[in-house]
């Protein structure tokens, strides 16, 4: 075992989702670091005022992932991202006030953690030793309708948007939307657009099937799924048909799988079962199109935390897995979407 760990600490690694910042808010504005964060109670916005504090037994939960977690865990980056759907008409405010207090986290890090804003701030903070966190927001409705705001949270950092989540946004109908049938409006096929020419991974995890295809049509670049699996393996709204994985392959893009225990068995989910959804993806895309999306802290139980994801590594050589093919489905995969997507 000591050889996979020395193997994955070598890797890049990469995790595309995770829900960590509104759940560090929401027990108490926990630190990132691990430890309390200082001047707690100055740091309290929207997100705590909008959706409230958890209680003492969700509080009691501990939390899947945060700096010292991703170095134990060998997780050199990480997809931060902000749901924004429950924040009713104040999507934007919710989300500069989930990042505001993120970016505080990283200032506090003194320089041990990178805000990366492309691919290659991630293999440089690799390269040094650095965690590297990419920020990004599920649901579109985050830019209140306006392309403008779009470039400004380009600005801001952030590198991912999911165009809906499981409810209808103005770009286009989540995967919950089952009876609408809608797939792009023309707002969802002006922002694909912007999105390709400023930069930014467009994730179509929650999109439905008709959306999903809309944007395989439009995008001139790769597109992420960030978070989700595979439906012949389990019959899940959430996840994907074996026609999309294939057509995100034709893409160029690549699927995260994901820790969430319903998206990866109705009856009895197992690690093990969720190394059937990578079997399974790269069997009907190769390789090069399957990476990792752990959904921490917001449903990706199926493991306890960040700390585990060395058994990953371990569960896929046992399969036979190349280290080559390895490397590719632990980050490098990831990384080459996120280069050809962002431009950088």
């Amino acid at each position: 075992m000591e050889s996979v760990h020395a193997f994955h600490r070598e890797a890049l690694v990469i995790d595309t989702h995770n829900d960590t910042i509104v759940a560090h808010i929401r027990r108490g504005n926990l630190g990132m670091s691990g430890m309390p964060a200082p001047d707690r109670a100055r740091r309290t916005g929207a997100v705590a005022g909008l959706r409230g504090m958890f209680g003492r037994a969700e509080r009691a939960i501990e939390i899947q992932i945060n700096f010292p977690k991703m170095r134990a865990g060998g997780i050199d980056a990480a997809f931060f991202a902000v749901d924004v759907t429950l924040a009713f008409k104040n999507y934007l405010t919710y989300a500069l006030d989930a990042f505001g207090f993120f970016d505080e986290e990283v200032a506090l890090s003194e320089g041990e953690v990178v805000m990366a804003r492309s691919a290659q701030d991630i293999v440089a903070a690799k390269q040094a030793g650095k965690l590297a966190v990419v920020l990004a927001v599920e649901n579109s409705d985050v830019l209140e309708g306006s392309l403008n705001v779009l470039r400004m949270l380009h600005n801001v950092g952030v590198r991912s948007i999911g165009l809906t989540h499981n409810v209808r946004s103005l770009a286009a109908d989540g995967n919950a939307e089952t009876d609408g049938g809608g797939g792009l409006t023309a707002f969802g096929v002006r922002l694909v657009q912007e999105m390709n020419r400023l930069g930014m991974l467009v994730d179509v995890a929650h999109i439905n099937e008709r959306g999903f295809f809309d944007v395989m049509a439009v995008t001139q670049r790769p597109a992420l799924v960030s978070h989700g699996n595979c439906k012949a393996v389990c019959d899940h709204p959430r996840n994907l048909s074996d026609a999309q994985v294939r057509a995100l392959a034709a893409n160029g893009g690549c699927m995260g799988v994901t820790f969430v225990p319903q998206f990866v068995d109705a009856g009895t989910p197992t690690p093990d079962r969720l190394l059937d959804h990578i079997d399974h993806a790269v069997q009907l895309a190769g390789a090069d199109h399957v990476g990792i999306g752990s959904d921490f802290d917001g449903g990706g139980t199926l493991v306890k935390d960040a700390t585990a994801f060395p058994e990953m590594t371990d569960g896929l050589l046992k399969r036979g897995y190349s280290e080559g093919d390895v490397r590719k489905i632990l980050g490098e995969n990831h990384l080459r979407v996120l280069r050809e997507a962002l431009g950088a």
